[in-house]
Order: structure tokens, then sequence, then C-alpha cells
């Protein structure tokens, strides 16, 4: 196509723009998996307030409760950010659990670097990721959580990919969103059905919270992972509307 492009502006002698590389602003290691079919929400400083808010209503309890979190798991905090549930996390798996905060942000996990200085929490290691894949050691997790965080990956397929062989046998992934528009920070939950079920994970539980203003969804991954080639792109639909 770019050659009879190039051709035709030649013979007609008209200025004809290159045709632009669909791939010229993903990564490379992304290439190999389709483009997602939906906005992205640009990263927020503090979209879900503040840590005495979300303790009020009791968030990360009932998050980590319906994920049955226990003393001694391994869990990943994808998108960190601050540390919220980092170390809530890290203070319920205890001294024998481990708890790896991941974030792409250099600055945030600079303060939370700091943090768990201060507060002494050596079950607490920090890892830098990249927007196609979070960096996790194979085989290593209980529990992958992504809180409020999805909605920004803008690389989904590569993202799942890359993250499903950092479970342990038996392991679980879990996501917390808002049930709106993944520009508006939320994802509707039929699209994040579908994104997971493509990357070979099968939804095992999906819970409402109305007080926390969110959902709770648990997947873990069922069959063998799929070539980055086999995987097809969900279609975003105009009213993707909540299941269930």
């Amino acid at each position: 196509m770019r050659f009879r492009l190039a051709l035709l502006c030649g013979l007609l002698l008209v200025g004809c723009k290159p045709a632009a590389n669909v791939d010229d602003n993903r990564s490379p290691s992304a290439r190999a998996f389709p483009k997602a079919d939906r906005p992205v929400s640009k990263p927020a400083e503090d979209d879900f307030s503040s840590e005495k808010e979300r303790d009020d209503v009791r968030e990360a309890q009932t998050v980590m409760d319906l994920a049955m979190i226990q003393p001694g798991m391994t869990v990943a905090d994808i998108g960190s950010g601050a540390g919220y549930y980092t170390v809530r996390l890290a203070a319920r798996v205890g001294k024998k659990g481990r708890v790896l905060a991941e974030d792409i942000d250099r600055d945030a996990l600079a303060r939370l670097g700091s943090r768990v200085e201060t507060d002494h929490l050596d079950n607490v290691s920090i890892r830098l990721g990249t927007e196609d894949d979070p960096k996790l050691p194979e085989g290593s997790f209980d529990r992958i959580f992504m809180v409020h965080m999805y909605h920004e990956v803008s690389e989904p397929y590569s993202f799942l990919w890359h993250l499903r062989p950092g479970l342990k046998p038996g392991g679980a992934a879990i996501v917390v969103e808002a049930d709106r528009p993944p520009d508006q920070h939320g994802m509707p939950p039929k699209q994040l059905f579908c994104e997971f079920d493509h990357v070979g994970f099968r939804l095992t539980e999906f819970v409402r919270k109305p007080e926390l203003g969110s959902y709770f969804a648990r997947f873990e991954p069922v069959g063998k992972r799929p070539e980055p080639s086999a995987i097809q792109p969900c279609r975003a639909p105009e009213s993707n509307s909540a299941a269930g």
C-alpha cells in the first residue's frame, strides 16, 4: 500500500504525505498484540478521595475480605501510587507475607519508597513497570490487585498477557473499578470481562459495592495462554452497560 501511494504521488507530481504508521506511538513490545478498541483515561493524581475517607467506608478492608487475603500470602499491588493498598496489604499478610508495589510513575514510587522506609514495612518491595508489562516475577503471587487503575491501561492485551504468568497456581487477579466509561476513570464490566477472557482468564466472582462506588471482579487463568497473534480485540459497544 505504501509503495502504491508513493508511486501515485510520483506519477501525479503532487505533494502527498507519507502513510502514517499505526504503531508509531506503541511500545515495540506491544505491537504483536491488538490495540484496544476503547478510550483510555489519563492518570489522575487522586481521583478516589483521601485515605481517611476511603477508610471511613472500609474500602480496603472490604476488598481484602472479598479477595480472601490471608497472613503469609504474596500480593502484587499494580498501579500502587501513593500506597493506599500497599500499606494495608502489608499489614494483612503480615511478616511472613510479601507485597510488591508496582507503578509506571517513578515519582509516585519514590514517595511510596519513603513511606515504606518511614513505616518500616520490611515485607514490601517496589518495582517499576511499563504500560504494557507489569514486570512481575513468574509464579510469585497469590493475588494481583488492580484497584482503580485498569482504565489507565493503554495496552490491555499485552499487559494482561505479561501479567498472567506472575500468578501462582490457584492465584487470582483482582480488579476494582467504577462502572462508567474508561475515559471517565471507570470500566464497564462487559468490556473488562471480554478483555480478560480474550487473554485466557475466567471470571470467578463479580460483586457490586455501591457503598464504595465500585464493583469487585475476580479472575483466574484458565487453559494455555494464547499466542499474541491469536488474541482478538474486544469491540467497545455504543452502550457498554454493566452485567448482572
